[in-house]
C-alpha cells in the first residue's frame, strides 16, 4: 500500500494564491459596499403648538421625497442582491476547487474562473466609482464578461454623458460597444 505524500507543488501553491486573491477581492467588495443602516429617528410634527410624536415612523409630506426614497431603495437592494449573488458564486467556486474528484485540468479551469470573477468584481467597483465621480448620484454596474449593464440615478441623461459612461466601461473592460446598456432610474 502506497502512502500519500505531502509534497506541495507549484499547482497547489498557485491554487492557494488564486483562492486567497478571490477571497481578498470579495472582502474588498464587501467592505467597499455602502452600509445600509436601519436607523430611524422619531419624527415629530407641530400643529397649533402641539407636538405629536409618530414613534419610529417617518413623516413624509412631499412626493419627491418618496420618489427619491424608491430610487435609493432600488440601488441599495441592487447592491445587496449583487453581493449575495457574488458570494454564492465564490462559495460554489471554492467548494469546487476544494472538492475531491476533479482532474488537474478541471482544477486549473476552476481557478481561472475564480480569477475572472474577481476581475469582474473589481471592474464593477471601479466603473461605479468613476461614474459617481462624474457627478451622478448613484450607480450600479453589472458585468458578466460579455455584456455590461449600468444603472444610473439621474433626472436625465444626455448623449455626452452616455458617451462618457460608455468610454469608462470600454476602458475598464473588454466588452464590445454594442453589448453595453445604460439604464436610468429617476
Amino acid at each position: 500500500m502506497k502512502k500519500p505524500s505531502v509534497i506541495i507543488g507549484k499547482k497547489q501553491i498557485i491554487m492557494t494564491c488564486l483562492t486567497l486573491m478571490l477571497a481578498i477581492a470579495v472582502y474588498i467588495n464587501y467592505a467597499a459596499a455602502p452600509k445600509i443602516s436601519d436607523d430611524t429617528e422619531t419624527k415629530t410634527v407641530t400643529a397649533k403648538n402641539d407636538t405629536v410624536s409618530y414613534g419610529e415612523t417617518e413623516f413624509v409630506n412631499a412626493e419627491t421625497e418618496s420618489v427619491n426614497a424608491e430610487a435609493t431603495d432600488y440601488f441599495a437592494q441592487a447592491r445587496l442582491d449583487k453581493m449575495n449573488n457574488r458570494d454564492t458564486a465564490v462559495q460554489t467556486l471554492q467548494s469546487i476547487i476544494g472538492g475531491g474528484d476533479i482532474t488537474e485540468d478541471e482544477m486549473v479551469m476552476n481557478a481561472l474562473d475564480a480569477v475572472e470573477v474577481s476581475k469582474l468584481i473589481e471592474a464593477e467597483g471601479t466603473i461605479e466609482s468613476l461614474v459617481k465621480a462624474q457627478g451622478f448620484d448613484d450607480c450600479v454596474a453589472y458585468l458578466d464578461g460579455e455584456t455590461a449593464k449600468v444603472v444610473i440615478k439621474t433626472a436625465g441623461l444626455d448623449k455626452a454623458q452616455a458617451a462618457s459612461i460608455k468610454q469608462i466601461i470600454l476602458d475598464e473592460t473588454e466588452v464590445s460597444p454594442e453589448n453595453i446598456r445604460i439604464f436610468e432610474v429617476k
